[in-house]
């Protein structure tokens, strides 16, 4: 039997659960565990600057591995500087733990010194909350939490611990529990049958098909499954933001991805499809506009593995509750063998969508002449030829949040990181700490805009701490770009605090945490200057592009509208 105090119980856990990266910020509440961490090497921990990047590169991390992030941060203003990150991964279902330090458990309700009701204010946030009430729970709280943050739909969960539960006086037994159990938590494991049997005969028999998959099958781990599945019918697929990289982006049968700023022939498809298979998406705003317009002629087929996401938003004609790879494993299984029905259709179809993409091809942007700023569009597409399409890209929100999606083609999953659901400026650059630290021989890139770079700067020196060759690319347009095309569009160009008229110079503000960076003005200057950019993997370079301020992100979709509503230009609609 092996007595450890509640500290150490916290350090042990976390090497028992095979946890490789903490990221954190110390302060009173948090410092029985600090010092726990301290007199162990198994767990690396990451001291940010700011509690919110702690939350963004666990979430970063998290993305990318698979494996829960996790996050140590103190009592009272450490924890509420987390909830921006909590919000971020809690939208995106990403699996973290958060273990946030509070007041010793007899104080709890005085308003004691940096005392927050951390569980009620992340209750519209989180999976899961819990508060630790004696040490010798910490490892069940612990397993359950964890177990809880990646099963089922992944989510944030807060562990609120106060600091007499990790006292180090006080010592109890410890057993890593390998197994846990919870009556009241039992998510899905498989599909109904006759349901998915349902949605495979809609499929056979469908004229204008089209797969819609988001983010679900991403974290779900169903993208090999999928690909098969929509290899072996032919049938054209669509992704959400979120769902990038699920499908690889370069093959015939991808329309790329779908909604607000998604391809003309992805919208167009869904809205004149006649069955639409979702699968691990959930009929987001920035996907469907008005949803009283949306998709008229089309069945659907819904398989999510949250219950209450299934015809929350649009009416499912087959709901399917449980995980994408299981009901898609199954999908392949029933069609295998099968013929479609109408395969002349299917042919048209193609002929349809092939002639939507014929419409826009050449015409997606105006490139730019000698004599013009770069456009931004360039400078991804150059991006992406210097990576070979290979690189972990993440970015803030935003114009170039847009352009980064649009022009860098994924073929894997995991590669493409943004925030989608919360849309957090100031999410790029920790979170691409976060994947550099769990990839480190891997190109990773955070793709920003000044106005989001400035909201987690600090970081920069959490990278000169503890290393991280991340290559920031900075699509420098002296505004908030996205902000100032609402502007244009719906304010007669009246430009209310959207130009940033202040900027600092980043090539001095680089080099005084120590690192290189490099400003590029012409088109001819980008490519040698991407080159210098991934010359060495493991050298932080932050790469300032001056684009041009006026360009706008097309298509985009006409408020209100149907999917097929959208804006191609500044001067043509649909």
């Amino acid at each position: 039997m092996e007595l450890l105090s509640g500290a150490d119980m916290i350090a042990r856990f976390l090497q028992d659960e095979g946890v490789e990266y903490i990221y954190g910020y110390p302060g009173g509440a948090a410092l029985h565990i600090y010092d726990a961490l301290f007199r162990q090497d198994k767990v690396k921990h990451i001291l940010v600057r700011h509690e919110q990047a702690a939350t963004h590169a666990a979430d970063g991390y998290a993305r990318a591995s698979g494996k829960p992030g996790t996050v140590l941060v103190t009592s009272g203003p450490g924890a509420t500087n987390a909830v921006t990150g909590i919000a971020t991964a809690y939208m995106d279902s990403i699996p973290m733990v958060v273990l946030c330090g509070q007041v010793m458990s007899h104080l709890i309700g005085d308003d004691a010194f940096q005392e927050t009701d951390i569980v009620g204010v992340t209750r519209p946030i989180v999976k899961h909350s819990f508060s630790i009430r004696h040490p010798s729970e910490i490892p069940e709280v612990l397993k359950k939490a964890y177990y809880l943050a990646a099963t089922g739909r992944p989510g944030p969960v807060v562990v609120d611990i106060p600091k007499d539960m990790t006292a180090p006086t006080e010592r109890y037994e410890y057993v890593y529990p390998k197994k846990v159990k919870m009556r009241s938590y039992n998510p899905v494991t498989r599909g109904h049958t006759g349901q998915i049997k349902k949605a495979v005969e809609l499929m056979l028999k469908a004229r204008r098909p089209v797969f819609y998959t988001g983010g679900g099958v991403v974290t779900g781990n169903a993208c090999e499954g999928l690909t098969d599945l929509v290899r072996r019918l032919g049938y054209p697929i669509t992704t959400t933001l979120m769902g990038i990289g699920a499908y690889p982006q370069s093959d015939r049968q991808c329309l790329g991805w779908l909604g607000m700023h998604g391809s003309y022939e992805s919208n167009m498809a869904m809205h004149h499809a006649d069955l639409i298979i979702a699968i691990g998406a959930r009929f987001d705003d920035r996907v469907t506009n008005n949803t009283s317009k949306f998709c008229p002629t089309a069945k659907i087929v819904h398989v999510d593995i949250d219950p209450s996401s299934v015809s929350k938003t649009v009416r499912a004609d087959v709901p399917i509750v449980g995980p994408a790879s299981s009901v898609i494993n199954e999908m392949i299984s029933m069609v295998q063998g099968r013929e479609i029905a109408h395969p002349e259709e299917l042919a048209e179809w193609w002929t349809q969508i092939d002639g939507w993409r014929e419409e826009r091809r050449g015409r997606l942007y105006e490139p730019s002449k000698p004599d013009e700023p770069i456009k931004p569009q360039e400078v991804i597409e150059a991006l992406c030829r210097s990576t070979r399409g290979e690189a972990y890209v993440t970015t803030d929100v935003g114009q170039h949040q847009m352009f980064a999606a649009q022009y860098y083609k994924f073929d894997k999953p995991n590669r493409f990181i943004t925030s989608g659901g919360l849309g957090t400026m100031g999410f790029g650059f920790p979170a691409a700490m976060g994947i550099k630290h769990n990839f480190p021989e891997e190109q990773v890139i955070c793709v920003t805009g000044e106005g989001s770079f400035q909201m987690m700067m600090q970081e920069l020196s959490t990278c000169k701490q503890f290393g991280g060759g991340v290559k920031i690319v900075n699509l420098n347009n002296a505004s908030l770009g996205m902000v100032r095309q609402w502007q244009d569009l719906n304010y007669k160009s009246r430009h209310a605090h959207s130009y940033m008229e202040s900027l600092p110079n980043f090539q001095q503000l680089i080099e005084a945490y120590g690192f290189t960076a490099l400003r590029v003005e012409t088109l001819a200057d980008l490519e040698p200057a991407l080159e210098r950019t991934f010359a060495d993997k493991h050298e932080l370079v932050f790469l300032d592009v001056l684009v041009d301020p006026h360009e706008h992100v097309y298509p985009m979709h006409v408020p209100l509208g149907s999917m097929r509503d959208m804006l191609l230009s500044k001067t043509e609609r649909t």
